[in-house]
């Protein structure tokens, strides 16, 4: 009941097209009683010898009532089917997108340990088999109690005794239902689980095609397609099985109410204890008396899919974000872009510091550059400024506040970033350098492209500004790309800039360009440059060089210089690699 719980808030907004629903199921139930007692009538006008004219014209009533029956009937069935799917797929856009926003706000400590195309399954697949539960289970469930009700007082009404009879199945049919239930939602949630993983291998699959091909690796990666593939087959077989068993079973067991009218009413028949027309009524009520729990028990292996998928997608919903806006967070208004950090520590993985003891200040129009080997936690001091993640102890202040006391929107509307790993998305370029300010005008975009010299390149493509570049940006090149994204952080113009390897996929006249672009951009912002081209952060007022999650040197270009530690080192193993290539 928790996860039928859960989707109830869902439904308020259609409660008017379920009540309506609801009353077509009612009326198509009550056209169903209604056909049998019509048949009843014809058989006992039969049988009482009504002479031909009254019983012509009683003939007539009865095939015109039934008639009406069957238009009335058709109508609610249309009425049923299609208001429940309606209101059923509108819940599922709700939950959809409900679930997609609640996914949004999880930091992203959360999505390093999940999988894209896991997390797409419980999105699609799962709230996918919700239209099952919204759409045809509880249909079912509300027409076959109403209609199990309505035979049972039309079966006491015509014999007590016969329909006490007709009883003795139902506790073998209900038991049955409760140990299906119990035995097959935990083998459905674990076929959900194996087409989530199928999902997330498919994901990585096609998004690392390219590598799968460059080192040969097609029939691995068939081959673990086919694997997981295979385990899903299996973990639903196991399933259907035991539904294949069930409703056999099901319909063994309710097949014996027949068994039971012909035994009992039959001796009832022959002495005259029971009408021949109440006698074929049975027979025809009797039908309906067994399907609401054959039709549950039909019905129950997409209840417990969905139900199975229901306690997914819960879970999901019971997570909380790790990063959120306090009680009473603020907007940051008129930033300058001080910045400080106050004995931050952080790591990733409990017991392990990626940060220890980290303090520095850097204030408004100042550059800061990052140095250090790969996995000294350049990137993550960087990533703590927009809160991307949370220190595990430390503060960290901008303008005076710790940035806990900002609301999330409003901090990180004042941070841009330019990273090293660029991601674009599958639209136009025009689309991928707005996403930096929406509301720019084609002027501004134009000239956000020149500083971050990609005007040129991009006028030389197909459409120019509106080509679409593909799938994270695939028909560009490394450096085009980076230029882009160079440009979408430039159109936002926000007081802190952070740069994260930002020319690293470029060439070297490419690079002095963009550099040039770049110390424009940075004038009276305040900068975070991690950058292993130690030739382009000369120029920073301030330098950390890092070592082991710990600051170990701190000054400028030339201080550290003199001081011969390990930036001198960095300098001169640089200034000799690159005479050497030269």
């Amino acid at each position: 009941m928790k996860e039928i719980k859960a989707l109830l808030p869902f439904a308020r907004p259609f409660k008017f097209w379920i009540l309506l629903a609801t009353i077509c199921m009612i009326v198509v139930t009550a056209m169903n009683l209604a056909g049998p007692w019509a048949i009843r009538s014809l058989i006992a006008t039969v049988t009482e010898g009504i002479d031909s004219s009254g019983g012509f014209s009683e003939v007539t009533f009865l095939a015109l009532l039934v008639i009406g029956i069957y238009i009335i009937r058709a109508f609610s069935r249309f009425g049923t089917d299609y208001i429940s799917h309606y209101a059923a797929w509108h819940m599922l856009e709700r939950i959809r997108h409900y679930l997609y926003c609640h996914l949004q706000k999880m930091s992203l400590r959360f999505y390093s340990n999940r999988q894209t195309g896991e997390l797409m399954s419980r999105v699609i697949e799962d709230t996918r088999n919700f239209e099952v539960l919204l759409a045809h289970a509880i249909p079912t469930i509300v027409v076959n109690g109403v209609m199990f009700i309505g035979v049972s007082a039309i079966l006491f009404h015509m014999n007590l005794t016969l329909a006490l009879y007709t009883l003795i199945p139902i506790p073998l049919l209900a038991w049955l239902v409760l140990k299906f239930s119990k035995m097959s939602r935990p083998r459905f949630r674990r076929a959900q689980e194996h087409i989530g993983e199928v999902n997330a291998l498919l994901q990585d699959n096609f998004s690392g095609i390219r590598e799968i091909k460059a080192f040969n690796r097609e029939e691995q990666a068939s081959q673990e397609t086919r694997t997981n593939l295979a385990s899903f087959t299996r973990s639903m077989l196991d399933a259907l099985r035991l539904s294949n068993a069930f409703h056999p079973g099901i319909e063994f067991v309710s097949s014996l109410g027949n068994v039971i009218v012909i035994f009992f009413g039959g001796r009832l028949a022959l002495q005259g204890s029971i009408p021949l027309e109440d006698l074929v009524a049975f027979f025809l009520y009797l039908n309906i008396f067994y399907q609401p729990i054959s039709a549950l028990g039909r019905i129950n292996e997409g209840l417990q899919q969905a139900l199975g998928s229901a306690e997914r997608v819960v879970e999901i919903l019971n997570e909380e974000p790790d990063i959120r806006d306090r009680p009473g967070a603020v907007a940051l208004e008129n930033p300058r872009g001080r910045i400080q950090f106050r004995g931050v520590n952080f790591n990733y993985v409990e017991d392990i510091p990626v940060l220890k003891n980290i303090s520095f200040q850097v204030n408004p129009g100042e550059t800061l550059a990052l140095v250090g080997a790969t996995g000294v936690g350049k990137t993550t001091i960087a990533s703590l400024i927009p809160r991307f993640y949370e220190p595990d102890s430390g503060q960290i202040i901008i303008d005076g506040l710790d940035i806990r006391d900002i609301s999330l929107q409003s901090l990180r509307q004042q941070v841009s970033l330019v990273s090293q790993d660029v991601f674009l998305f599958n639209g136009t370029v025009r689309e991928n350098i707005l996403y930096g300010h929406s509301e720019s005008s084609p002027e501004d975009v134009i000239d956000a492209a020149q500083l971050a010299n990609a005007h040129s390149f991009i006028c030389q493509l197909e459409n120019g500004y509106e080509t679409r570049i593909g799938e994270r940006g695939v028909k560009l090149s490394g450096g085009q790309k980076q230029r882009i994204s160079i440009a979408r952080a430039i159109l936002k113009d926000a007081p802190i800039l952070i740069l994260d390897e930002a020319t690293s996929a470029v060439d070297t006249q490419t690079e002095r360009l963009i550099q040039e672009a770049l110390n424009r951009l940075k004038r009276n912002k305040t900068a975070i440059v991690i950058a292993h081209r130690l030739s382009t952060i000369e120029d920073a007022d301030q330098i950390l060089v890092l070592q082991e999650g710990e600051i170990v040197e701190k000054g400028r270009h030339e201080e550290l210089l003199q001081a011969g530690g390990m930036y001198s080192r960095l300098c001169h193993a640089q200034s000799t690699a690159r005479s050497m290539t030269g």
